[in-house]
């Protein structure tokens, strides 16, 4: 008899165990390095690229001729064109939450009682024992707390100027940019990469566009190096928490 039970729970713990492993699987698979596809979104590249095209031709200006006229606006205007995104991104955020909960109860019941107010003393003594018998009660009761608390605070900043390339000019104006810098000082790496949607009307006068202006604007800062490869678990710890189903 002992040994069906035995194999029984054997069982059920190695499919609690498995159960176990494939969720922490699955949580290791969430807990990767998290990425940024710099893909253009769907409606940049379902949208046509606007045509250059001279609506009409002046053959008496000398000013105006040829790839760099003149009194001509330096800004960027077509596909290649080279914008400077000013990267001035930061967040700030604070919250708290307090919960308390608080139940009792109380449960009181009590058999009947009968009265003994009868002459006859045998009667009486029958009545007392009736009661004896009869005068049974059951009191419960029960509490319950909960308290709870907890807060966040979020402060951070990131500050620096990348120079992006128009990759194409929408129907509609607006330039779709892409742009990337790479810095190697002393063995470390670090790479910024930025793409979004801006308007022509907000590049100042200086080929400057503030990063807020962007639309479905992602920006990348990465480290690559000794100090990365010293922050991270190694690959075996990450596969110990994996399986490790406690």
């Amino acid at each position: 008899m002992l040994k069906p039970i035995l194999i029984f729970f054997m069982s059920s713990y190695a499919i609690l165990t498995l159960t176990g492993c494939m969720g922490s699987i699955e949580n290791m698979s969430v807990k990767m390095d998290p990425e940024i596809d710099f893909k253009p979104p769907v409606y940049v590249e379902q949208m046509p690229a606007k045509e250059d095209k001279q609506d009409y031709v002046s053959t008496g200006s000398i000013f105006g001729q040829g790839d760099n006229p003149l009194f001509s606006d330096h800004k960027a205007m077509h596909v290649n064109d080279i914008v400077r995104v000013v990267i001035n991104e930061s967040a700030q955020s604070t919250s708290g939450a307090v919960k308390e909960l608080s139940e009792s109860g109380n449960t009181v019941l009590g058999g009947g009682v009968f009265n003994a107010n009868s002459k006859n003393i045998a009667v009486n003594s029958l009545v007392d024992r009736a009661n004896n018998l009869g005068n049974v009660g059951y009191t419960s009761s029960s509490e319950s707390t909960y308290s709870g608390q907890g807060s966040a605070t979020k402060d951070a900043s990131f500050n620096t100027i990348v120079s992006a390339r128009i990759v194409k000019v929408m129907e509609n104006g607006n330039y779709f940019l892409s742009g990337r810098r790479e810095i190697l000082v002393d063995g470390q790496k670090q790479i910024i990469q930025i793409g979004g949607v801006i308007r022509p009307y907000d590049i100042d006068q200086y080929n400057k566009v503030d990063s807020s202006k962007m639309s479905d604007a992602k920006i990348l800062y990465q480290t690559q190096g000794e100090l990365e490869r010293a922050t991270k678990e190694g690959w075996g710890t990450n596969i110990v928490k994996a399986i490790w189903p406690f």
